[in-house]
């Protein structure tokens, strides 16, 4: 379905948080590299603004900030920037390269934010709204300011605040609903109020940014566009803080499909959505929930028979887009060990991935290999053969062999040979069960200190030869990370899994300030 052409429609700017505030997701990590090349696919999308990072939080996040701001040429670069003269200052050096830059800077403006987390009375974060707002704009014309915690927020303080940061030059005014609070007739008439009353108000773009807890970020995200925000900031797959934040995915379509009733429109490309979703899912190591709207596997599938026979006679009968429209395939079409490397491309671009030639070679033998091991390799199989391959492609540390003596007369055993920054390491063990058995291993050849906190095991497809997906979630001095894998062999997507969220562990360590990262998110 597409929107009515005769509705005059207000432009709606999509800004994408994935890298900064979907990062902050516990156990999410991505590497400077994949946030390179997620930044080049949220372009292709035409997201409007894409939020890098947090360039004070760590050098990691001040070198991605500064390498997407020297690559994106038609997208905003944002960076996150607290009220401090430093923060603003990192941040401003970080965009300098932006064709197109803006600081996003916040305060807390909520009783209880003011009381607990800063100790400070109302006029002075008062003062620091100006004060922050008025340097930052004497570095960079686009200047976003937030009220973080603005819906726990006193009414007439919020507006003295709103008012003070478009006195002082800000461009853009983010409303966010900092802790998934809020319901949308609520959220709206917040905006409607501000527009109303605050001096200045139209000269500004008024920003929502809601978070999940209750399950009302999307429909509150919707709620302000109608209460007059014109900007929404969001996630792919919703990731984010806690709950997460109001997905990308679900704006957009919700804005295509429900024109009729939303006279918004946004300059998002719905074709990249599944290939922007299932990259964010590998490089993370999130995997999208089956019933996931417009993204997850089941989105557009039907097993009801009375559900069939209604889609065989005309589609529209239980969908109301199609598949197609978001980029995913329509079919399931089998391959094997005889499809060639043009057939594969094809297969991928049906199913969302554009890969370079070094990552589809790759992914062309990995494919092969697996073809030889499984009669049929459906969509899915693909799918986790890629992501697997994304997610482990720049890995510190690698499993190289793996044989593992399980079964009733016990013990369970494993010998296994780790490649560590090119150095080949082995060790064996014995477990409870060979799982337990293959990590003890693990934790020999690679030592660290490392607490499993979660292990699921699911099947890619059906059949006795299926693919295993493993997730893995490791927890050190208070820093999580996951890891994801897949392999015929269950015990081998165990150990890769693991590794996996190792390396992905050792990468948040690593571009940690020394006094540890900054916390942020609202």
């Amino acid at each position: 379905m597409t929107q009515s052409a005769d509705v005059a429609r207000d432009r709606v700017i999509i800004f994408d948080t994935t890298m900064r505030d979907g990062e902050q997701s516990p156990g999410a990590s991505m590497s400077l590299q994949e946030k390179l090349e997620l930044s080049k696919i949220l372009e292709e999308m035409r997201v409007d603004v894409i939020e890098a990072g947090f360039p004070i939080a760590s050098n990691g996040d001040f070198e991605a900030v500064r390498q997407i701001a020297e690559i994106v040429t038609e997208s905003t670069v944002c960076g996150l920037s607290r009220a401090a003269p430093g923060d603003i200052e990192r941040c401003a050096e970080a965009l300098k390269p932006a064709r197109r830059g803006r600081i996003h800077t916040f305060i807390s403006t909520s009783p209880v934010h003011m009381k607990w987390k800063l100790q400070m009375e109302p006029e002075a974060v008062l003062e620091a709204v100006t004060r922050s707002v008025t340097h930052a704009r004497n570095l960079i014309d686009d200047v976003e300011w937030s009220a973080e915690d603005a819906t726990r927020t006193e009414r007439d303080f919020l507006r003295r605040c709103v008012e003070a940061a478009i006195k002082a030059g800000a461009t853009t005014i983010n409303i966010p609903d900092t802790v998934g609070y809020s319901y949308p007739d609520e959220y709206a008439a917040i905006f409607r109020d501000l527009i109303e009353t605050v001096p200045g108000a139209d000269k500004v773009v008024f920003s929502t940014h809601c978070h999940n807890d209750l399950g009302l970020a999307v429909a509150n995200s919707l709620g302000g566009l109608n209460g007059g925000a014109r900007q929404i900031e969001c996630a792919i797959n919703g990731i984010g803080e806690r709950a997460g934040n109001a997905a990308l995915e679900e704006i957009v379509m919700a804005l295509r499909v429900r024109g009729d009733k939303l006279a918004y429109e946004t300059a998002v490309e719905p074709l990249q959505i599944t290939r922007a979703s299932r990259y964010v899912s590998a490089i993370t190591g999130f995997p999208v929930q089956f019933n996931k709207a417009i993204v997850g596997k089941n989105a557009f599938a039907h097993e009801s028979g009375i559900h069939q026979d209604g889609m065989l006679k005309n589609a529209e009968t239980y969908e109301i887009m199609k598949p197609e429209d978001v980029g995913q395939g329509a079919t399931n079409l089998v391959m094997g060990k005889h499809s060639g490397r043009h057939a594969f491309r094809e297969k991928l671009k049906a199913l969302g991935y554009e890969l370079g030639k070094n990552a589809l070679d790759e992914a062309f033998r990995r494919f092969k290999d697996l073809a030889d091991k499984k009669k049929h390799v459906f969509d899915d199989d693909i799918v986790a053969l890629v992501d697997d391959a994304l997610a482990s492609g720049a890995d510190r540390i690698q499993v190289k062999h793996l044989r593992v003596i399980a079964g009733t007369g016990g013990p369970q055993e494993a010998f296994l040979t780790l490649t560590v920054d090119g150095e080949d390491r082995s060790a064996n063990a014995t477990g409870d069960g060979p799982v337990d058995a293959v990590f003890h291993a693990i934790q020999l050849a690679a030592p660290h200190e490392a607490v499993l906190r979660l292990f699921q095991v699911h099947a890619v497809t059906e059949g006795a030869d299926a693919q295993a997906q493993v997730s893995v979630r490791l927890e050190d001095e208070g820093r999580i990370a996951t890891g994801q894998a897949a392999d015929t062999d269950t015990l081998t997507a165990s150990a890769k899994a693991y590794v996996n969220a190792l390396n992905n562990l050792f990468a948040r360590k690593e571009k940690s300030a020394p006094g540890g990262r900054v916390a942020s998110g609202f």
